[in-house]
């Protein structure tokens, strides 16, 4: 009776599942998602108060260090309502910034925010590494729990990073870093991930000094309303935008420009409900790499990247465009880039799913329409199930759709697929794609349920993956 009673569990699972799965049949269906995700995903206001940074001893000379200006003027600015937090023109030399409710840090035109290089200046928080959680520095601007924040105006954020400073960490020659010199992270990573595998309490994994995990540059962590709009970025230490757990997430008209390791230019990491428009991504790393996780910190806290449009957005060097995975453990849904630009002889790929069997999680709902690429090197369309080492826990990507992707000059391939047969990319569907200047059309492994319509490669037209 047991068996049996377990048999009907195990179906009506399985059917709720396939009640649940979306399959796209034409651009239409997205495009009216997306019409309605735009009405959710909106700015915080802010009350009409400025509080400028200079009226609480900031001296903007490059040298005198602001770590308590800040401080004290976000501080105060929350205690008394709200509004902004306005850094004047001049170069301000500070720490690790908390942003509080509803502060908008306004950096203004002719201003840059210097971040220090002393790690002494970065207090330990609770934080994500690379998809893990653990005690480490403060990203250089960290919030937490926080409600209605915002970093914006036309200055400048120098996360003040190079060989010298934060990158040689990586332990990668290219970056600084050569036998003998003190400061490595791959000890301090793999205790990381055993600690994670263990399933260590997150508290209890402590880091730090000596122990060489960069900062990432921005990161709210589980934060309501969180608005960026209009600031450059350079010089990150690793990862530049990162809302973790975050809901509300409202990214324009922002320029990350930084070429270090691991300089992902936008991460939102596990959080629902975000607009990125019209930025600008020249990266060392992916441009926008969506994620939720690594392994058993994504499954556990099991919270998908979900409802994410990605529009009228220019990217140039980068791994990839548009990236999801590879810390994707709690799976991504509802992914919607649209109207964007891309050309670069050291971009990578366009459209690239990166995965493994030790992430597992679903991938689908993937909408990517109105691309324009100039280059690329190795691939338009990118899936790979075989990202880093595997496990047991089988990914699954489907519902993947690609329409009015132009190639002016591609790079070996206009589709790379590596999926598992026990799991092949399910409901891939090309439309309207003109692809020229690659080495051979594709190169792929299981798909299931392929549509192409006027997909022409070098020319030809496309009809099947055979």
């Amino acid at each position: 009776m047991k068996k049996i009673f377990s048999m009907l569990l195990a179906i009506f699972a399985c059917v709720a599942s396939q009640a649940q799965q979306t399959t796209w049949t034409s651009a239409q269906q997205p495009l009216k998602e997306i019409e309605q995700l735009k009405k959710v995903i909106v700015a915080p206001t802010f009350k009409k108060k400025d509080y400028s940074i200079a009226d609480f001893g900031a001296i903007g000379d490059g040298k005198t260090k602001n770590t308590a200006a800040f401080k004290e003027a976000i501080e105060t600015c929350n205690k008394r309502g709200g509004g902004r937090v306005v850094v004047p023109k001049g170069v301000y030399l500070t720490g690790a910034i908390y942003l509080k409710s509803n502060v908008n840090l306004h950096i203004s035109e002719g201003a840059t925010v210097l971040f220090s290089q002393d790690s002494a200046d970065y207090p330990m928080v609770f934080t994500r590494w690379e998809g893990m959680e653990c005690i480490n520095f403060s990203p250089f601007i960290y919030a937490y729990k926080e409600e209605n924040i915002a970093i914006t105006g036309k200055g400048l954020l120098d996360g003040n990073a190079d060989n010298d400073h934060w990158w040689y960490w990586c332990g990668a020659r290219k970056y600084g870093w050569h036998e003998g010199r003190p400061g490595e992270q791959k000890p301090a990573r793999a205790i990381l991930h055993q600690q994670m595998a263990q399933e260590m309490a997150p508290n209890k994994r402590v880091f730090g000094d000596g122990h060489f995990l960069r900062p990432n540059f921005v990161q709210p962590y589980l934060c309501k309303n969180v608005w960026i709009a209009d600031v450059k970025l350079i010089n990150s230490p690793m990862w530049n935008l990162n809302p973790v757990l975050c809901e509300n997430v409202l990214i324009e008209g922002v320029k990350v420009v930084s070429h270090g390791p691991n300089n992902d230019g936008c991460d939102p990491e596990a959080s629902k409900n975000v607009w990125i428009r019209n930025c600008y991504f020249d990266t060392g790393d992916d441009c926008i790499a969506i994620k939720s996780g690594r392994d058993e910190d994504g499954r556990n806290i099991g919270r998908p990247a979900e409802n994410h449009i990605i529009e009228n957005c220019e990217m140039k060097d980068g791994h990839g465009g548009v990236v999801i995975g590879s810390e994707i453990a709690g799976g991504a849904k509802n992914i919607y880039a649209l109207n964007n630009v891309m050309d670069s002889p050291n971009l990578d790929r366009a459209l690239r799913i990166k995965t493994s069997s030790s992430r597992g999680g679903i991938i689908e709902n993937v909408f990517f329409y109105n691309t324009e690429v100039g280059q690329y090197k190795e691939a338009a369309v990118r899936f790979n199930m075989f990202y880093e080492k595997p496990g047991k826990h089988i990914p699954t990507i489907r519902n993947i759709w690609v329409e009015n992707l132009h190639v002016k000059s591609g790079g070996k391939y206009a589709v790379l697929s590596t999926a598992y047969e026990s799991s092949p990319v399910t409901d891939f569907t090309m439309v309207n794609c003109k692809i020229n200047g690659v080495k051979e059309a594709f190169k792929v492994d299981y798909l299931k349920n392929v549509s192409l319509k006027n997909v022409i490669v070098n020319g030809k037209e496309l009809k099947s993956f055979d």
